[in-house]
């Protein structure tokens, strides 16, 4: 195997920008590190990418998208509770949700009060919209989530 080394790599254009159609990382393949701002710190790309995220909007009898990435439907599962199925699964039930809700509602996940973690699973995710009451109510659902793809 061959190394090219260099300072400076431009286009035969004269543009810095390189168009990449694949890339891995030289130390296993599907991990890029990254050196962080700091100059010493590393991470790995993929781990800090946002896996599936969705904006379902229940407050209309539409139940529609308003932007979503890796999500193959969405399901109204009645009075501001859904399921969302993913396009490409999630490695474990270990993943991050982040969630918030228009308005004043808030939006509450899988992973709120008793449910847990444990009861995730690896191809949906549950979330519900309540309100400053506690009740839950069709709202839209803002959610992401971090974690491994399988």
């Amino acid at each position: 195997m061959s190394t090219i080394k260099v300072d400076t790599y431009l286009t035969r254009g004269g543009a810095s920008e390189i168009a990449i159609d694949k890339l891995k990382g030289a130390s296993s393949a599907g991990s890029l590190i990254i050196v962080g701002e700091g100059g010493s710190a590393t991470t790995v790309l993929q781990q800090g990418l946002c896996k599936v995220r969705y904006a379902f909007d229940l407050q209309t009898s539409q139940n529609s998208f308003e932007g979503s990435f890796n999500c193959a439907s969405g399901t109204d599962n009645g009075g501001g509770d859904c399921t969302i199925t993913f396009t490409n699964a999630m490695s474990d039930q270990n993943y991050t949700p982040a969630t918030s809700g228009a308005d004043s509602d808030f939006t509450h996940t899988q992973a709120d009060r008793t449910d847990g973690n444990a009861s995730r699973v690896t191809t949906n995710f549950k979330s519900r919209v309540r309100d400053n009451t506690n009740t839950l109510r069709d709202g839209i659902h803002y959610v992401s989530l971090f974690g491994d793809l399988a």
